[in-house]
């Protein structure tokens, strides 16, 4: 396996967004080909060489994850398989990456399927929640799992509505809690290894992010941009606007649950009956 990373770091993607090359010469699997960038698809073409590219696969089609899967495609007459397309249209303020549009598939990936090479098997897990068409990539023969943006070591899943959910987000974290796989190859940051810990951990701490609104909802009703500078205090204040999506959609699923309700964008308990 090799990693090729891309020159887009930035607050939002760590150091860049990482293209992982699977396989051998005789067949690779490229994930997340990552941005359309000259540089980045001139060191793509350089770390394949002469191997013969098999699949182009994408775990979700934000855009420093997929545009790059067009020209990869054109040239090495790779079929793009993996996730399905999707293109959100929203007003409010997108602080994600927004969609590729112009993302193709030829094939789509569902929960469970596979793609072989010569000597490699990845296996699609679909785990929605930081958007609804996310796949994670299960490699059989070593147990590790390329897991694009959904599990990070250096940061939490920005979780952004319409399309991101968090009910989707937290379901898709205890899939992968009850998974055994080995290691995890995130799309931005390290490899991780204490996969299930983790996991275990990320999960704890969206139920605290979620007390902790319920809490401050009891003193008083709240507009998301009164939350946030309370929940996120030692946070740089250049990470709010996505902290203030993620607050948003752990409020819109306590709207769900029946346990908060919104007025004029403020927040507030619901009456227990």
């Amino acid at each position: 396996m090799a990693r090729v990373l891309a020159p887009n770091g930035s607050p939002f993607t760590y150091t860049g967004t990482q293209t992982y090359l699977v396989g051998s010469e005789e067949g690779l699997a490229v994930i997340d080909p990552g941005p359309d960038d000259a540089d980045h698809l001139a060191a793509l073409e350089s770390a394949i060489g002469d191997a013969k590219v098999l699949a182009i696969l994408c775990t979700h089609t934000h855009r420093d994850h997929s545009p790059a899967a067009a020209p990869l495609a054109a040239s090495t007459s790779a079929p793009i398989i993996g996730c399905a397309p999707l293109v959100i249209e929203s007003s409010a303020p997108r602080v994600d990456a927004p969609f590729d549009k112009e993302y193709r598939p030829d094939r789509i990936l569902h929960d469970g399927e596979s793609i072989s090479g010569p000597d490699w098997t990845l296996t699609a897990v679909a785990t929605p929640g930081h958007t609804s068409n996310h796949l994670c990539y299960a490699l059989e023969e070593t147990g590790a799992l390329f897991t694009g943006d959904h599990v990070m070591a250096w940061s939490t899943s920005v979780v952004v509505p319409p399309d991101g959910d968090m009910a989707d987000y937290m379901a898709s974290l205890m899939k992968l809690y009850e998974r055994e796989d080995r290691i995890y190859y995130p799309a931005h940051g390290p490899a991780i290894e204490k996969t299930r810990q983790l996991v275990r951990g990320m999960y704890g701490h969206r139920k605290q992010r979620e007390r902790q609104i319920v809490k401050l909802l009891e003193k008083r009703n709240r507009a998301i941009n009164e939350l946030v500078p309370i929940m996120y205090k030692g946070v740089h204040e250049r990470l709010w606007p996505a902290a203030s999506q993620s607050v948003h959609a752990h409020l819109l699923e306590l709207d769900r649950q029946g346990r908060v309700s919104c007025l004029d964008e403020r927040w507030e308990l619901t009456p227990v009956s």
